[in-house]
């Protein structure tokens, strides 16, 4: 017997692969994390300098006060493509930063600290992990170098449902599931709901997994004094601190797309000349 391919299978396949985010969560309690817009995102996308500025104020005067960037130096944030501070005013801010770096040997055979140069990594307040898993009661604030990387949205269908969601991912060139994860847990503080068992000192969040998280809710409205008119709330600073990160993530990502689609051009234009030479040398051969 014949089988026909039904329409309805294929629209319920277009629908998951078109459709962003779109997936079927099961009864778990997981909480499906939308997909925010972002200046990077897709193919063509390139960071915000403005907003990459923001959101280094965002980690500076609230986020430094746990997490360090140890895979980020302050030179970086002078270079073409992130925040793209005036390089006087990044020494300023090495000078003054207040976790000094540890070097050495002196000519006494002793270490030592000295303020930051603009070579040196942007360090948090912590030694080491024993140190911090002291100061805040057994718990580890993670480098945020690399967090947009090693973050991503959790999605809860059928495993045969996911082949198609990552095609639809694949065909819309989407990457920002770190940058989406971060502005959820951001934003996703809420009182846990009736007959949720809370451990003690962890604070409900809607899109942490297991919904409990050491980290108080770290962001307010108002609780950063932005300068360029930007409104101070919570939700423009969870979207400028994530696209901040994604940017400490991946440094290279403005200049990798310019140099993929220049890449590009450049194969469209030899694959042109290629078939106009093979037209010219073999017109002149009878078949």
């Amino acid at each position: 017997m014949k089988k026909h391919f039904s329409p309805a299978l294929a629209g319920i396949v277009a629908a998951l692969v078109l459709v962003p985010g779109l997936a079927i969560a099961e009864e778990s309690g997981h909480h499906e994390i939308p997909r925010q817009p972002w200046s990077f995102s897709g193919f063509t996308g390139q960071f915000d300098k403005a907003q990459l500025q923001r959101g280094f104020q965002v980690y500076k005067e609230v986020c430094s006060n746990c997490h360090s960037l140890k895979r980020i130096a302050f030179r970086n944030l002078v270079q073409p493509g992130g925040p793209e501070f005036p390089e006087a005013a990044v020494k300023a801010l090495a000078a003054e930063w207040p976790n000094k770096i540890t070097d050495g040997p002196n000519d006494e055979g002793k270490m030592f600290e000295r303020p930051a140069r603009l070579s040196d990594p942007i360090l948090g307040p912590y030694k080491n992990d024993e140190e911090a898993r002291a100061a805040q009661n057994g718990a580890l604030p993670p480098d945020l170098s690399l967090m947009a990387r090693a973050r991503d949205v959790e999605r809860e269908s059928p495993w045969y449902i996911h082949p198609f969601l990552m095609l639809g991912d694949i065909l819309k060139g989407y990457q920002e599931g770190g940058a989406d994860y971060i502005y959820a847990v951001m934003t996703g503080f809420e009182d846990p709901p009736a007959g949720f068992h809370m451990v003690e000192g962890k604070y409900y969040n809607t899109a942490f997994p297991g919904h409990q998280i050491s980290m108080p809710p770290p962001l307010s409205d108002g609780a950063v004094p932005y300068q360029d008119g930007t409104p101070q709330k919570l939700d423009n600073y969870a979207h400028d601190v994530a696209a901040f990160l994604s940017w400490a993530a991946d440094p290279s990502l403005d200049q990798r797309k310019r140099i993929g689609w220049q890449v590009i051009l450049y194969l469209i234009v030899t694959t042109i000349l290629l078939y106009i030479g093979k037209k010219r040398i073999w017109s002149a051969i009878k078949h």
